[in-house]
């Protein structure tokens, strides 16, 4: 060995000793210091994203890049749904929604199936999730579903090849939906494997796996799609008013906004033709414009346009649909999408349709024959596990959701300010010693739904921290939850308009008698029908002694309104005296109520609460929070603009 390799001797150090390494990631130290001089930001080192954690992830990356020629399409959409264990309110309303009626090609409610039965209980699969950390939702949408006379076996053959790939059997159940001009499949799975642990599926797998898994299976059944099928199907999209597979390839091929056809040339003139007869479309569109022969320049808004275009032809060719299915015939120019993002957009008329615009997501949607004489759809969107069933041919009201920051958040922040910026329902009760524990509990869930947006904060001893800008962090509050819920409805009538020129109760038409500022009515849709009941019921006023003509007017009487509310609670009181055998006791501002809440009448006037006693009841303007103390022991006093309730000994309803 020579003397330069006697001067090199290698020195072992301790376990856990750092000295001495400081050579260990210099290329990436020199890559920092390079990224500094050049004031780019350094790379990731990795790239790792997660798409392979889960059962599955061999088939979903062998799927994402392969595709077999001849292969039809299908269009697999996924969602995770995360579910509170005890509280499956959610995976029953879907359930309830993807049986809604309608859906069958005879027109009849949709029926669960699963793996061996065509009659699936769903209240049974309801009840075997309670305790599911999460749940997957699938529509399984194969292009050529027309052709097939049932899809059950299709779905039961994609979540047999779904179970071989993950290792483990599925806990499913579907329904199949024909009310769309795509036939498709509504697919629930609980979040479980078949030994009970959470069942974790690879993102690539939910990705790309399935939908090769439903291709290869739909392939398999109707045959490999044709060139001439293929070519069909493309020359149908030349001139499409939305986003198209045309579109995509062009915005693919295109060198940013430029696209050069001489350098992309297609092999089959074929489809060179229907490639130039799409980018003539767009020009037309104003998407699109040809620079010089063979180069053309592409719009940088083109694919939202098209978006937005493919949304609104959807929209307008279901207001035509369930307009004619209600016998509504309007002119097409009438149509109009309610414009949410206006704080002030407010539309009033007769509810036609209620329906779902994402299936996937649970949002609905409704369309309105406004008394201003157009039709109107309103997207009102995710639908919440509260929400009553709406009722054709009511008088509603469609409001944009307001962002700014409500009573409640105001309240917060007083308290908040003269307590260094801390929020307790101790301090509240301090503030204001006459509020109820439940009024004050109201507070704490709308800091808790905040908290979970990261907006508040909580202590461990059960303070918040609410800091000086919390008006501000409430308006975002608000804005975020406009995203999924961008409009609110409000029923002004439970009665259809051509039964309320001669019902008894204050009526929404009283209301608009009477009102200083009635709402402006069109001649044209709905207006001319809204004008006739009106006169009705001036006629039906007159004729009852509650309105005389005086001076070419109608002067109607003083308390017009509570003189038909009353009247008409003592209609029903009779007759649910006549039913029940107890006494009706009529209420007045100042009574104290003590009693149980039974159920909810609607009414003319309203919705009202039965609240029985041991020899009478009482009908008492309902309230929503009231469902919540159905069939217990309430007390309540009667005021000038609503009820103070008590439910329990603890707890308390304040409205």
């Amino acid at each position: 060995m020579s003397d330069i390799d006697d001067e090199f001797r290698v020195k072992l150090g301790r376990i856990g000793n750092r000295r001495g390494r400081k050579t260990v990631g210099y290329v990436k130290r020199v890559r920092k210091i390079a990224a500094k001089v050049g004031g780019e930001r350094p790379r990731r080192s990795s790239a790792f994203t997660g798409s392979r954690i889960g059962r599955g992830h061999a088939q979903g990356t062998v799927s994402a890049s392969h595709r077999s020629a001849g292969a039809r399409r299908v269009v697999i959409k996924a969602r995770i749904v995360r579910i509170k264990p005890g509280d499956n309110g959610a995976v029953r309303a879907h359930l309830r929604y993807v049986q809604r009626d309608g859906v069958t090609r005879e027109g009849d409610p949709g029926e669960l199936y699963d793996a061996s039965s065509n009659h699936a209980d769903g209240k049974a699969f309801a009840e075997r999730g309670e305790q599911d950390r999460h749940q997957f939702r699938f529509i399984v949408a194969p292009e050529d579903s027309n052709e097939l006379a049932d899809l059950k076996p299709f779905v039961r053959d994609l979540m047999q090849q779904m179970e071989a790939d993950l290792g483990t059997r599925l806990d499913w159940v579907a329904a199949d939906h024909f009310n769309t001009g795509h036939p498709h499949s509504h697919i629930v799975v609980r979040g479980k494997d078949d030994q009970g642990k959470d069942l974790v599926i690879a993102r690539d797998y939910i990705a790309y796996g399935i939908r090769a898994r439903a291709s290869e299976l739909i392939t398999r059944e109707l045959g490999p799609e044709s060139e001439l099928e293929a070519l069909r199907k493309l020359e149908n999209e030349v001139g499409a008013e939305r986003l198209t597979r045309l579109d995509r390839a062009i915005l693919r091929d295109a060198d940013g906004e430029t696209l050069r056809l001489a350098a992309k040339a297609e092999r089959d003139p074929r489809r060179y033709a229907m490639r130039m007869g799409r980018l003539r479309t767009l020009e037309q569109m104003g998407l699109a414009e040809e620079a010089a022969p063979g180069v053309w320049r592409v719009m940088p808004e083109m694919e939202p346009a098209l978006r937005r275009m493919g949304e609104r032809g959807d929209i307008i060719k279901t207001m035509h649909r369930d307009l004619t299915a209600a016998g509504i015939h309007r002119a097409a120019g009438d149509h109009v999408i309610f414009d949410w993002k206006s704080g002030a957009a407010r539309v009033i008329g007769r509810l036609v349709a209620e329906g779902v615009s994402d299936e996937l997501h649970d949002r609905r949607y409704v369309i309105v024959d406004g008394i201003d004489g157009r039709t109107h759809y309103a997207d009102l969107g995710v639908r919440q596990a509260t929400d009553e069933p709406l009722i054709r041919k009511t008088i509603v009201e469609i409001r944009a959701r307001d962002v700014s920051p409500r009573e409640v958040d105001r309240t917060i922040a007083e308290v908040a300010g003269r307590n260094r910026g801390v929020y307790s329902t101790k301090l509240h009760r301090e503030f204001d010693p006459k509020a109820s524990g439940e009024f004050i509990q109201s507070h704490v869930r709308r800091l808790e739904a905040m908290r979970r947006q990261s907006l508040v904060e909580r202590s461990s001893n059960g303070d918040w921290s609410v800091g000086a800008d919390h008006l501000e962090r409430a308006g975002q509050f608000e804005a975020a939850q406009r995203s999924r819920n961008p409009a609110r409805i409000t029923v002004l009538s439970w009665q259809s308009l051509d039964e309320l020129p001669g019902a008894s109760g204050a009526t929404w038409l009283d209301k608009q008698l009477v009102a200083r500022s009635p709402e402006v009515i069109a001649s044209t849709g709905l207006g001319p029908e809204f004008e006739g009941a009106l006169r009705l019921r001036r006629q039906w006023l007159l004729e009852q002694g509650l309105a005389r003509e005086q001076g070419g007017r109608i002067a109607y009487a003083r308390s017009l309104l509570q003189t038909l509310e009353r009247r008409e609670l003592a209609e029903v009181g009779a007759r649910m005296t006549r039913e029940t055998g107890l006494d009706y006791a009529e209420t007045k501002p100042g009574d104290r109520i003590i009693g149980t809440y039974r159920r909810t009448l609607t009414l003319n006037s309203g919705r009202f609460a039965l609240i029985e006693r041991a020899r009478d009841f009482s009908l008492v303007p309902w309230r929503p929070v009231l469902e919540r103390a159905k069939g217990q022991a309430v007390t309540g006093v009667v005021g000038g603009e609503g009820i103070s309730w008590s439910i329990g000994q603890k707890r308390g309803l304040g409205l």
